[in-house]
């Protein structure tokens, strides 16, 4: 198989079922803007997967930006194996809203620990680009 077949049958981390290269990849490479708040998560999702650690300060809202993100987000992505998605709800988020929810449960390991990311996150759109607000968290560990 040639390297451009494999590059467009493999999977996005996401978990949609769709090629990577039509799925996050042009969300988190900045070719295109996430169209609702689920793309959003999805790609956020896919970002932490993959490392792109400027994406996704890039897409936190402004207000809820700190200093030393990069910093954290680098150890996150460093010893984080992000194993699977599953989105369970979603409110309002669609092309037209302005402001939308997804609930998710996100699999991890890390070297000592399994468990799921739990959160309902909050977005909105701000100058036509979906970001990250904020989320209420819970985390399940085994």
């Amino acid at each position: 198989m040639s390297q451009v077949q494999d590059a467009i049958q493999k999977k996005c981390p996401c978990g949609s079922g769709k090629p990577f290269q039509f799925c996050c990849e042009p969300i988190v490479t900045g070719q295109k803007s996430a169209p609702t708040a689920e793309a959003l998560m999805r790609s956020r999702y896919t970002a932490f997967a993959m490392g792109a650690i400027d994406y996704l300060i890039n897409t936190t809202a402004p207000e809820k930006r700190g200093e030393d993100d990069a910093e954290i987000l680098a150890d996150q992505v460093k010893y984080t194996n992000w194993t699977g998605l599953k989105i369970i709800d979603k409110a309002q988020g669609g092309r037209d809203d302005q402001e939308g929810m997804v609930e998710f449960e996100a699999e991890f390991e890390t070297d000592d620990q399994t468990g799921t990311l739990y959160e309902k996150s909050n977005f909105r759109r701000e100058n036509e680009h979906w970001v990250y607000v904020d989320g209420d968290v819970e985390l399940r560990t085994s």
